[in-house]
């Protein structure tokens, strides 16, 4: 027999950006417990809104399955004597598993007989194991903030205010955090009064949605994003597709309807970002266009409501937003008193962090990298001369009333204001660029001095946190460092740049040297950053598809060089099709494994002592030679295409001789080329690595 289950946890608001993530923990612990509790089920679903996370587990078996279990004993020879009967060492054994002697089976296990115990569990009801269950899930649940309230010591993402459990039409016996659950659930908070009875699991939805909730968060991302296009087709605009900001906003409402209001004409005026920031980061409006792109004085909000008394809410929205571009637009009046250079000096009283100085610090130490890199990338005079330029007046916008009262504009306004001071379009362009990409899937600059300043900017703050111990641990990381490191990254591999990672972090330390009290030496700094970087490097190869295998191969020859490694995935990922590349593998860890015995030198003709020999030493020769030109042109297409021409030189070597020969210098000759071998076969990464 089966029944439906459901589990729902009615709690104050969660706030939006928690509950994608608690919605899939809840979908993943209850598969894991579920199939740990060998409770068979059909189909399970995780539902989600502000006030509420629910488990629907359809077709829920009402018995646990039996389990049969063999324990491995002794072996049967110290089990039984010569007349078969039972030892005390089988005894034992017996007693200890709970079961009879006679019960005992004798089986074939790792090319021996040994005695087994077999024990059947009989499972148990359900509903007997489901307080245990439910206690596991809302136990299992992680936030980014918890909280806990009243005395007890528990933490939620917000306080528990209700618990629902039904096993079919029956409440299970099950208590949590000081409630008990039941069968009653709670609708809109502001539209329905009083509690909803369930009787059954599958009244659910539809009784909920009869209490004002559309609990479906699919069904209600939908409704959204249908009543936002249709608002502002309605008003002859389009809204802006903000995927994210949708997502957020499903999880802000329970009942949702859109609507659109509309702001004085005169704000247009203002820089586009300066009119959409309030709206989208503040306020949750969708920005309208027309067809041509151009920004309209509209804009559309979703209120958790029914579509009553819309005029009020469209006023009370209004009126908000109103206040918001008034202040932006007396921001922007008097930042544009000052030019931009004039308020760098103002850098001097905001500290960057205690231990690494103020910001115009941050600023110096960037430019003296920025010139490096500059250096690096052969920049020419002139977009080394904006490069400096850039930096100089990148951080100035942080001391602007605009960016202080909306921090989501900075970089942005650096860039208008440059501009309005006269400095050049590149320079403004990246000022504004230095901080990309801000998120994942943000653009990257596009432009060599924004990409420039940008890698200089977080290459500092990367390097300056590391040097005073502070690094990512676990999911904290307070300085977004990975996040930077990433970009970086990403940076280079799209401009494909040839730049070693330990040149700039050793560049970048100076920068602290003898100005900050560092507390890790460059060499500590230089392995963790190493290791740092590889594993961002490690997420964007897998974000392509490589495999994980084939990731630690080109790893583990070196990631200080991310286009250089990126060629290597690329080519080893392509080699790795070939249809030899078995026997390539193979002659690789034959070589390989004794090459670890070797003694490093140039092997020499005059100790081959056999044809083999003299065969792998000249295709090592060649080898090499093709090998190291194909290097220097970073073609690794044709490195390992020249490397495969050791393959049958290695067979035949191991066919025709023994390596490991009593005369010392025979035998280190031979591991030598052995050693080159396996170091030529790997020019692209560690074949090793690779599972075949």
């Amino acid at each position: 027999m089966k029944r439906d289950l459901l589990l729902e946890i009615g709690v104050e608001e969660v706030p939006a950006k928690f509950m994608p993530g608690a919605l899939a923990q809840l979908k993943e612990l209850a598969e894991k417990l579920l199939a740990d509790e060998r409770l068979a089920y059909d189909s399970l679903e995780t539902l989600g809104t502000p006030r509420r996370l629910a488990l629907l587990v359809y077709g829920l078996a009402e018995q646990q399955g039996d389990l049969v279990e063999e324990v491995k004993g002794p072996a049967r020879k110290a089990a039984f004597d010569q007349a078969g009967q039972p030892t005390k060492a089988a005894q034992g054994f017996a007693r200890s598993q709970g079961v009879a002697v006679t019960e005992l089976t004798v089986k074939q296990f790792g090319g021996g007989e040994y005695v087994f115990a077999v024990k059947k569990l009989t499972g148990h009801p359900a509903v007997e194991l489901l307080p245990s269950f439910f206690d596991k899930i809302v136990n299992g649940l992680t936030f980014p903030k918890p909280m806990r309230w009243g005395d007890s010591e528990f933490r939620f993402a917000r306080p528990i205010r209700w618990l629902v459990a039904l096993f079919g039409s029956e409440v299970v016996d099950w208590g949590f955090a000081g409630l008990k659950a039941g069968n009653l659930t709670y609708g809109h908070r502001a539209l329905c009064d009083g509690p909803v009875s369930l009787n059954k699991p599958m009244e659910y939805r539809e009784k909920l949605r009869q209490a004002y909730v559309i609990v479906d968060q699919e069904e209600r991302h939908k409704v959204i994003k249908e009543q936002i296009r249709a608002a502002a087709w309605a008003e002859g605009g389009q809204a802006e597709e903000n995927a994210d900001l949708l997502d957020e906003v499903t999880y802000l409402v329970e009942y949702p309807t859109a609507l659109v209001g509309s702001f004085e004409e005169k704000y247009l005026a203002l820089p586009k970002e300066v009119v959409i920031t309030p709206m989208r980061e503040h306020q949750r409006y969708f920005p309208v266009y027309n067809a041509k792109g151009d920004l309209l004085n509209k804009f559309v909000t979703v209120r958790n409501g029914t579509a009553e008394y819309l005029d009020i809410v469209r006023a009370g929205n209004e009126k908000v937003l109103r206040a918001r571009l008034a202040d932006a637009n007396f921001y922007y009046q008097e930042d544009l008193k000052i030019p931009l250079p004039d308020l760098v000096d103002r850098l001097q009283k905001i500290v960057f962090h205690e231990k690494l100085g103020t910001v115009l610090d941050k600023v110096e130490r960037v430019r003296q990298l920025a010139a490096f890199i500059a250096e690096k990338l052969k920049l020419s005079a002139a977009e080394t001369a904006d490069l400096d330029r850039a930096v100089y007046l990148a951080k100035a916008d942080l001391v602007t009333l605009m960016v202080s009262d909306f921090p989501e504009l900075q970089g942005v306004m650096g860039a208008e204001y440059a501009k309005k001071s006269g400095e050049k379009e590149a320079v403004a362009q990246a000022i504004f660029e230095h901080y990309l990409p801000r998120f994942a899937g943000d653009c990257l600059p596009a432009s060599p001095i924004g990409r420039a300043a940008a890698i200089a900017d977080k290459l500092d703050t990367i390097v300056g946190s590391f040097a005073i111990g502070i690094q990512p641990t676990g999911s904290q990381d307070p300085y977004a460092l990975r996040r930077q490191a990433l970009g970086i990254c990403h940076i280079i591999l799209d401009a494909r740049y040839d730049l070693s990672l330990a040149a700039l972090v050793e560049k970048a330390y100076q920068g602290f040297t003898g100005k900050v009290a560092v507390e890790v030496g460059i060499e500590r700094v230089q392995t963790q950053l190493a290791d740092f970087f590889a594993q961002r490097f490690n997420y964007i190869l897998a974000d392509q598809g490589y495999r994980y295998d084939l990731i630690e191969a080109v790893l583990a020859k070196s990631a200080d060089n991310p286009v250089d490694a990126a060629e290597r995935a690329k080519a080893l990922a392509l080699f790795r099709e070939r249809e030899d590349f078995v026997a390539y593998a193979q002659a690789f860890t034959r070589a390989n494994n004794l090459a670890k015995k070797a003694v490093v030198f140039e092997p020499s003709d005059t100790l081959c002592q056999e044809p083999a020999e003299h065969a792998l030493l000249g295709a090592l020769r060649l080898v090499y030679q093709e090998i190291g030109e194909a290097l220097n042109n970073k073609d690794y297409a044709t490195a390992l295409e020249s490397a495969a021409k050791l393959v049958k030189p290695i067979e035949d070597f191991f066919d025709n001789l023994m390596v490991m020969v009593e005369d010392e210098k025979v035998r280190n000759n031979r591991l030598a080329m052995l050693w080159q071998s396996a170091a030529l076969m790997s020019a692209a990464g560690d074949i090793g690595k690779l599972v075949i």
